[in-house]
């Protein structure tokens, strides 16, 4: 029987004792701890149910239960806690419940903290040496009912003048701080749900091993030999055998009430929420990894929000994922995948993060690395790869304008697969990686999207898009949206897939292609030819691409995780430029996504009509979403738009579009410009920032071998990691 069956039997069983301290022996000797002679210790807020749960969850474990209320602190002080908070105050009532706790001492037990207990540092230190603290995050609504219910009269600051509400906002901060897993629980949400919850969390914490990686063209029979953890996974990148890293067991599932829970949150909360569910705290410690997200999602965006949701019409929305440092979505991800790369690094080595980009990937990376500090920017440098002619000026002038320190971006005279497909041959030489390991101590790895730490983030971006669309009242949760997305890498649609994997109620995802229409052209027929295809320069350069990395990925998902089929099929498309997938798997890619692709002129033509029509100005990525989803939707079901970029990175296309005359040939002329014509979305600060910060410097342009830019590595770790101080 497994763990949680067994503990849902048990929680039945234990309605039918009259007194909850009451425990079955044959329970008790059958039943050992998950985590040996640790103490399982429930933290939460007053009315969070921590003593009810606790006794449920020491049942279901046949484990001893303490309550700290009555079995530590009314046994040391020899009178009711109310009692003593009326006799102390409460300033004094929390140092001496902090000293009792302090002289606290038990193991293997279910432990119920007082909703005060984490308010006393030294207290919280010693405790937390003896186990593991699950902090029962209740919803606060619920909180406050059941107070009210219970006419409760012993909480620490229960004043005149001060709120529930208040008492409760402010102690989340201690919540936060002690943790180390979080029980999310949703509104309405039962003592025995939360009990089985709880389990749940003990077996994931304790059950570290299981939480792997592995590749996407790994044999499943021989799966178990060739698995991966985050942090490895992390830094390595691409797997040894060439595939894509996929989480073996799938994504966590959420259920409704605790994505409502998450839908009044703030971007970093719910980041914060669904990073910890994803990424075992093993890995990152959720305190480490809250850090970390409120740090990225901080003040280096412009938009509050992070990635606010804008109605364009009726029933039609879009995403605005263009805050951030480099105006791209690539700033959702790479301002937090350089903290992650850099807290799972190992000691003794140096890394150079290798990229190639079709332009937002660039600047976003470099953007993300330069903010590193310390030791960690010493120890890890980025190169850059992009095409000279493949990206627009503005997006060339950002990525330029990183020459110093651990991050330089090159261009190539070719296109992005070229700078791609290079990589991956550096990656897949074991001469070459050797070399630089032993002659330089130097590691290398990759923050395109196929790193996961890449795609990870994007998923939350997702789930926020639905998540604001509850919040606002346009939907209940459970109704569809469908999500429309300009893509060439299929990065971004995969998180999107992704976040319906967790969830989201997305009915199908949308893919929108330029006149490179390689990911419609697949979709729609289940072949991917790229024999005799050139690749065609476009007014949405981000998504000139051929070579479709993420596809592995959304072919594994599709497949069931048939590693042999996808190994077959990218094989067959290295050596022969093509490959068809089987009809039955066609017909299964169909279910999960759409595809259509958009015209030059009708993306320009898309741009001046929205104008037209609602004074917004969209850039030419999100045009392609826009009149591929004109095309595609039903109209049954909100549509959310993927708004990638700020206008302003494609501003000559904008010009074309609105047919603004004598456009000037220097960027920073072109916006100011453009913020004279134009006032929605308003013109984006950093990118304004770093076109009047000098323009784009000098660079080094490579021709198109693969021992160039190999060079171009090795000089790159030299001047980095050799240069003398």
């Amino acid at each position: 029987m497994g763990l949680l069956n067994a503990c849902q039997l048990a929680l039945r069983a234990l309605k039918s004792y009259q007194s909850p301290f009451i425990i079955s022996k044959s329970w008790l000797s059958s039943k050992a701890s998950l985590l040996g002679d640790k103490n399982i210790l429930l933290m939460g807020p007053p009315g969070a149910g921590k003593t009810t749960v606790g006794r449920m969850v020491a049942h279901m474990l046949g484990l001893p239960v303490v309550d700290v209320d009555d079995d530590v602190l009314e046994t040391t002080w020899k009178m009711s806690v109310a009692e003593k908070l009326a006799a102390v105050g409460g300033e004094r009532f929390l140092e001496e419940e902090g000293q009792a706790l302090c002289n606290f001492s038990a193991s293997g037990c279910v432990v119920s903290m007082t909703g005060s207990n984490p308010l006393h540092s030294e207290a919280m230190q010693h405790v937390k040496q003896s186990g593991m603290v699950i902090y029962l995050d209740v919803d606060s609504e619920d909180i406050i009912e059941r107070l009210a219910r219970m006419k409760v009269n012993r909480i620490v600051g229960q004043e005149v003048g001060v709120s529930m509400r208040d008492i409760l906002h402010y102690r989340k901060q201690f919540y936060e701080k002690w943790f180390d897993v979080r029980v999310l629980c949703g509104r309405g949400d039962t003592a025995e749900e939360v009990a089985e919850k709880v389990v749940k969390a003990v077996e994931r914490y304790q059950n570290h091993a299981a939480e792997t990686y592995l590749s996407t063209r790994c044999d499943s029979e021989r799966s178990s030999s060739q698995t991966a953890h985050f942090s490895h996974v992390v830094i390595e990148g691409l797997a040894t055998d060439g595939g894509l890293y996929v989480p073996k067991n799938g994504f966590p599932k959420m259920t409704a009430r605790e994505w409502l829970r998450i839908a009044d949150m703030s971007y970093p909360e719910r980041a914060g929420v669904l990073l910890e569910k994803c990424i075992h705290p093993l890995d990152i410690p959720h305190l480490d990894l809250r850090t970390m997200v409120f740090k990225t999602y901080g003040a280096n965006f412009s938009s509050e929000a992070v990635a606010p949701l804008k109605c364009l019409n009726h029933n039609q929305y879009i995403q605005e994922l263009f805050h951030g440092p480099t105006a791209s979505f690539k700033d959702l991800a790479l301002q937090l995948m350089p903290q992650l790369f850099s807290y799972c690094l190992p000691p003794m080595c140096n890394y150079l993060i290798l990229v190639a980009t079709s332009g937002d990937t660039g600047s976003a990376v470099l953007s993300g690395f330069s903010r590193l500090s310390g030791i960690d920017r010493h120890r890890t440098g980025v190169l850059v790869f992009f095409p000279e002619e493949g990206v627009s000026e503005i997006q060339k002038v950002q990525m330029t304008s990183y020459g110093e320190g651990n991050v330089r971006a090159v261009s190539v005279n070719s296109d992005f697969d070229f700078c791609q497909r290079t990589i991956k041959r550096m990656f897949g030489e074991s001469g070459l990686t050797g070399h630089l390991a032993v002659e330089y101590g130097t590691v290398l790895s990759t923050a395109n999207s196929i790193n996961w730490a890449r795609l990870l983030p994007q998923v939350v971006y997702h789930s926020s898009a639905y998540l604001d669309l509850c919040r606002d009242g346009v939907i209940t949760f459970g109704e569809p949206i469908d999500v429309c997305i300009p893509t060439g890498n299929f990065g971004n649609a995969m998180s999107a897939v992704y976040a319906k994997q967790m969830g989201i109620p997305i009915r199908k995802v949308i893919c929108a292609s330029n006149h490179n229409r390689i990911i419609t052209d697949f979709i729609t027929t289940g072949e991917y030819d790229l024999r005799g295809r050139p690749l065609l320069l476009s007014h949405s350069p981000a998504i000139d691409i051929l070579k479709s990395s993420n596809l592995e990925r959304f072919i594994y998902h599709v497949s069931g995780g048939d590693g042999r089929l996808v190994k077959d099929l990218f094989t067959r498309l290295d050596r022969q430029q093509h490959f068809q997938v089987p009809a039955p798997l066609l017909g299964r890619i169909q279910q999960e996504v759409s595809a259509s692709w958009c015209s030059e002129d009708d993306c320009l033509a898309a741009i001046q009509s929205v104008y037209t029509q609602t004074g917004y100005v969209m850039d030419s990525h999100t045009a392609v979403a826009k009149v591929v989803a004109d095309r595609l939707h039903d109209g049954s079901c909100p549509t959310v738009l993927c708004s990638t970029a700020h206008f302003g990175k494609f501003a000559p296309a904008v010009f074309k579009a609105l047919q603004i005359p004598n456009m000037p040939k220097d960027p920073v002329e072109q916006l100011k410009k453009l913020e004279l014509t134009v006032s929605k979305p308003e013109m984006h600060r950093d990118m304004m920032k770093c076109l009047r910060g000098g323009g784009r410097r000098a660079h080094t342009v490579c021709q198109a071998d693969y021992s160039v830019l190999v060079e171009e590595v090795e000089n790159m770790i030299q001047d980095t990691f050799l240069k003398v101080v």
